[in-house]
């Protein structure tokens, strides 16, 4: 175990405090494939974008060593985090940040149909994968 800048401690490879935020996120796409299984079609993308969230924020502890801002908005946590996605997620990236608070707050609960938030868990997990390859290859 070693102490990094601004006290952050590094476990296995990734400090502690991004080790935790991984773990949040993994949790948060099994729940969204979950909640796929009993049609709650909204909050699959809630989840899919509260999984990104936590893993940018995951990405923010370990290459800035900050702890992440508590905000909501996946470009920003992406700046923040010095992350650029490649084209193809960035487009999804923007996308599931614009329904963040829509799916937070949700007015029709039939907006998202099965197709949709499929495609979105798909994508999600895609973007992750993509995530935590950039979180090992720093260690």
């Amino acid at each position: 175990m070693l102490t990094g800048k601004n006290g952050c401690v590094i476990l296995f490879g990734v400090k502690k405090h991004t080790a935790h935020w991984i773990e949040l996120a993994e949790y948060d796409l099994v729940t969204a494939k979950h909640l796929l299984k009993t049609k709650r079609y909204v909050y699959v993308v809630f989840m899919c974008h509260l999984a990104i969230e936590k893993l940018l924020k995951a990405c923010i502890t370990e290459f800035t060593e900050m702890f992440p801002p508590k905000i909501h908005e996946l470009d920003k946590l992406a700046r923040l985090s010095n992350i650029e996605f490649p084209p193809e997620y960035a487009t999804f990236v923007l996308e599931l940040s614009a329904k963040g608070v829509p799916t937070r707050y949700p007015e029709d609960l039939k907006e998202y149909n099965h197709q949709i938030a499929q495609a979105c868990l798909t994508n999600t997990r895609e973007v992750a994968k993509w995530l935590e390859q950039k979180l090992k290859s720093a260690t």
